[in-house]
């Protein structure tokens, strides 16, 4: 298609002479551009597509795919209800549950927090709770007395295995004096961190039994949390779940549950592709304008070309081979760096860390303790592929207007 004549001009072109160095620099300017932002939109994209997989894999790893909240009494025949549920197809998991707000305190520091009670078994089936258990084991997550904490909680606390909590529910007991708040010791049996900073601080598991004793649920559980083959499977089993539950309590799926938080990452994720995307755009127009400068100082030899013989096909094909050089070149750059960037973010921000010596990542914002990237093959040949379109477009008008100078008029006016 392109003949080594007009690749060889092409690149003549491209390396300016002295006189020339304006447009050279312009041209330099419009190859980092594309590289910046090609690379940036891959780290972006990488980045979101990071903090939804993984906020995703811990919501749904803790919490059901589809729950089920029973009345103020409670579900009571929570053990029939479960296993009728769990005949449906595609359901693989049941889980009775009690959920309560409590007040925690040890050492002097108190905080709120969100009680579960499970048993022992169900908790153990729980990867992300049996994977992610920094100390002490789930062996110990027995008898009346025990409770599994996060690392957060244990370090803001200062709690070690052994140690004794206190809960304290809203929901007193009522005595002559008035209504005096629940109270009631547990000894700390193992401690989980699973990377989040909202379930490492605030949530607190205790066996199923004792929960229904604390929270005087004796032959009940306040919700029955159901998991699937996969959480875009549980949203179509909503309706196949609610007909054999009945009047059991109020059904609700993932995605209702979290709606607002997804929906704002969502939001956020497309607004930042389409801001980076100007990066692009920007750097296409840089194009333009070295192209359009290059072709007005390079008429007199464009004129000399045609008198020898070269046609309008020609003279254009050769401005677009200069063009389009600039955004292959800038764009397969900044590929390669978005790719490198985004697959060692992690080790990236820990080493900045160590040299400013400031947190960059706070768990306590960004509710995750590092920082995640997940990059997706598609996006990254669709943002190539959007680069790549840009930059070829942005050469046809100056490859054109070159081709249409008229020889014998540039050559009076030089």
């Amino acid at each position: 298609m392109f003949s080594a004549f007009e690749w060889m001009v092409a690149m003549r072109y491209l390396r300016a002479r002295r006189q020339e160095g304006f447009i050279s620099v312009i041209a330099w300017f419009s190859l980092l551009g594309i590289t910046l932002g090609v690379a940036t939109l891959i780290i972006v994209m990488a980045v979101m597509n990071g903090f939804r997989h993984e906020l995703l894999g811990r919501i749904l790893g803790l919490n059901g795919h589809v729950s089920i909240y029973g009345p103020p009494a409670g579900i009571t025949d929570f053990d029939g209800v479960s296993g009728t549920i769990e005949g449906v197809p595609g359901v693989i998991m049941v889980n009775p549950m009690i959920e309560g707000q409590v007040m925690v305190t040890a050492n002097g520091v108190a905080s709120g927090a969100v009680v579960r009670g499970l048993r022992p078994d169900d908790l153990r089936r729980r990867q992300i709770l049996a994977d992610n258990i920094a100390l002490g084991t789930l062996n110990d997550f027995e008898g009346d007395d025990a409770v599994l904490i996060g690392a957060r909680m244990a370090e803001r606390m200062g709690l070690a295995l052994g140690d004794r909590i206190t809960l304290i529910s809203p929901k007193g007991n009522v005595t002559a004096f008035g209504t005096v708040p629940r109270l009631r010791g547990y000894r700390v049996a193992a401690i989980f961190d699973v990377g989040m900073f909202e379930y490492d601080s605030g949530f607190v598991f205790i066996p199923l039994e004792s929960a229904q004793t604390y929270f005087r649920l004796p032959e009940a559980v306040t919700a029955l949390e159901i998991f699937a083959e996969s959480p875009d499977l549980a949203i179509k089993l909503t309706q196949d779940i609610a007909a054999v539950a009945g009047d059991a309590g109020r059904l609700r799926d993932w995605q209702q549950t979290n709606a607002s938080f997804f929906n704002a990452l969502q939001v956020e994720r497309n607004v930042m592709f389409l801001i980076l995307t100007l990066i692009i755009v920007v750097a296409a127009f840089n194009i333009i304008s070295s192209l359009i400068m290059l072709v007005k100082d390079k008429g007199r030899d464009i004129a000399i070309l045609r008198t020898m013989g070269a046609t309008r096909g020609m003279i254009m094909r050769i401005f677009l081979i200069a063009g389009a050089s600039i955004g292959v070149i800038g764009t397969c750059l900044g590929g390669l760096l978005g790719w490198l960037f985004a697959t060692n973010i992690e080790t990236i921000r820990q080493g900045i860390q160590s040299l400013t010596g400031t947190d960059l990542f706070s768990a306590e914002i960004y509710f995750l303790s590092q920082l995640p990237a997940k990059v997706d093959s598609m996006e990254v040949v669709s943002v190539i592929l959007m680069a790549l379109v840009l930059s070829f477009l942005a050469t046809v008008y100056p490859s054109w207007r070159a081709a249409r100078i008229d020889p014998a008029e540039a050559l009076r006016y030089e």
